[in-house]
């Protein structure tokens, strides 16, 4: 696998409580469009969603040995090489939920949290699984991370108990750089950061976050504000928004009736 990749937001994983994969399923569907199948998998409930021919996220029950944890958006992202970036991500601070191990016919992946407490995954491509035209897809920053296009992820924000230790920590494993930084008054600077020089996400303090943690965007065609009312009469809660920030572009920030928190962006209010 070529190195441009490496860092890239890859795929993003929703962990729902048991008994809801079927609503948490049904919610999404409406708000994003996907179409969700089920996977296949063995002795496994794991669904996959597609957005205009791209697979973009996961859908499974919260696993056994963490089922009383809250719902929650789980964000992925490519490494050359799983086994290593763990032991170097364990050597930088970070502590390992998920040691590296296979999924069959996809990769090799890990779950970690970093210094301050994020919890991320990575993923290391099976390449001999993939087509070219998969490959193409990867290194071009498309797929489950498209900011081109609506039901994709588009943003990748970090609300950090020490979001200049966090920058500090994934500069070093992803190779992100820093864009522009934000004033935000009494809550400090929103760092972008970048990948490949675009820039794919967002650093700041925790706000009204309990605990430091990742918070996926989704784009979304048409109106925001159409949307915030489809996820409020899907059973959704919205907490912020519509709200305008730098781009031009419109932000909403909700839960979903299982309580996972996730936002949306589009380019009108």
């Amino acid at each position: 696998m070529s190195t441009s990749n490496h860092g890239n937001p890859c795929w993003y994983e929703l962990a729902t409580s048991k008994g809801n994969l079927e609503p948490a399923t049904n919610f999404y569907s409406v708000i994003f469009g996907w179409k969700v199948e089920d996977s296949g998998m063995m002795d496994f409930d794991y669904y996959l969603a597609e957005s205009d021919g791209d697979q973009v996220a996961g859908l499974m029950v919260m696993p056994d040995d963490v089922a009383n944890m809250p719902p929650f958006w789980l964000i992925y992202f490519a490494v050359d090489d799983a086994d290593n970036f763990v032991a170097g991500a364990k050597a930088a601070g970070a502590s390992v939920h998920r040691a590296p191990e296979d999924i069959p016919g996809t990769g090799r992946f890990a779950i970690l949290a970093d210094p301050q407490g994020s919890a991320f995954g990575i993923l290391q491509t099976d390449m001999s699984t993939m087509l070219e035209a998969d490959c193409v897809k990867a290194e071009a920053g498309q797929g489950a991370f498209n900011q081109n296009k609506p039901g994709h992820g588009n943003w990748n924000e970090l609300m950090s108990t020490d979001p200049k230790a966090g920058f500090t920590f994934y500069s070093k494993m992803f190779g992100w750089t820093k864009g522009e930084a934000m004033d935000m008054g009494d809550m400090g600077s929103y760092q972008l950061f970048r990948h490949n020089d675009v820039d794919i996400g967002g650093m700041m303090t925790l706000g009204e976050a309990p605990v430091s943690n990742w918070l996926p965007y989704f784009g979304v065609g048409g109106s925001v504000s159409d949307k915030i009312e489809a996820i409020k009469a899907a059973g959704g809660k919205v907490h912020h928004g519509p709200m305008e920030v730098p781009g031009g572009v419109y932000i909403a920030v909700a839960q979903d009736p299982q309580g996972a928190w996730f936002a949306v962006v589009g380019a009108s209010k």
